[in-house]
Order: structure tokens, then C-alpha cells, then sequence
């Protein structure tokens, strides 16, 4: 039973891990772009934000399911009965 949180726990760790490398990664190539969209033609920018905060909340509420799912995996583990 204790081989098995342990093995949950450290996939945990890792699923987190990589859900936020690529998270930080993605956000700082929608950066780049959007300065770049917005350097090209700066009457867009109030339309460029818009759409990119709305990718931006899209983004953090997967994040959220994400926590959801970990902590259904810690807490309500099938494995473990």
C-alpha cells in the first residue's frame, strides 16, 4: 500500500512538474508573439490583449482541473483499497 502512494505521489510530482514547464513555455512564446503583433501595428493592441487574455483564462482553468485531478488522485485513490 505504501509503494503505491509513493508511486502516485512521485507521479503527481512529475505530471505537475511538466504541466508547468510547458505552461511557462507556452505563455512565453504568446508573449513574444504578442509583442510582436502588437510592434507590427499598435492600433490592434486593445483587441490583441483581449483575445490573449482570453487564451490566457482558458489556460489557468485547465491548470485548475489539473489541481482538481491531484488531489482526487492524493486524497480519493482507488488503488490504495
Amino acid at each position: 500500500m505504501e509503494t503505491v502512494q509513493a508511486a502516485v505521489a512521485n507521479c503527481i510530482g512529475v505530471m505537475l512538474g511538466l504541466a508547468f514547464l510547458g505552461l511557462g513555455i507556452g505563455v512565453g512564446i504568446l508573449g513574444g508573439r504578442v509583442a510582436e503583433a502588437v510592434g507590427r501595428n499598435p492600433e490592434t493592441k486593445n483587441d490583441v490583449v483581449h483575445s490573449i487574455m482570453t487564451i490566457l483564462i482558458i489556460t489557468s482553468v485547465f491548470l485548475l482541473f489539473l489541481f482538481l485531478f491531484c488531489f482526487f488522485l492524493l486524497f480519493y485513490n482507488p488503488l490504495v483499497a
